[in-house]
């Protein structure tokens, strides 16, 4: 098992990676992040995304879908943003958030590796 420090390391590491962070959904802060600057405010994203998941989960409430977010995708013009809930014992309510640069990532492998990570993460 990892811890959030590296955690986000290995996000860093993904193909086109330009931040993450990892982020508690019930209070919308983030409790680890890595990258970003002028290009991105991780924090401030942190917290709209937050609102992208609270919205996400009662729209499937009022739907009365009984599943689970895997993850969310957000496509821009020249970045993906990927959003993983997390649903180990230890880190439910948490997400971990990944901003790639579109031109360099490849989705499919960025969406497997950050599962690999959420998975092995423990809080």
């Amino acid at each position: 098992m990892a811890n959030t420090e590296t955690s986000l390391k290995e996000t860093a590491q993904i193909e086109g990676a330009i931040g993450a962070a990892l982020v508690d959904y019930t209070s919308g802060m983030a409790l680890g992040t890595i990258g970003g600057g002028k290009e991105l405010d991780l924090n401030m994203a942190a917290a709209g995304n937050t609102d992208v998941v609270r919205a996400k989960v009662r729209t499937m409430e009022m739907l009365g879908l009984k599943d689970e977010i895997e993850d969310i995708l957000i496509t821009l013009g020249g970045q993906y943003h990927l959003i993983r809930l997390m649903r180990s014992r230890n880190a439910n309510g948490l997400f971990l958030y990944l901003a790639l640069d579109k031109n360099r990532a490849n989705l499919a492998m960025a969406r497997h590796q950050l599962k690999k990570i959420g998975d092995e993460l423990e809080v």
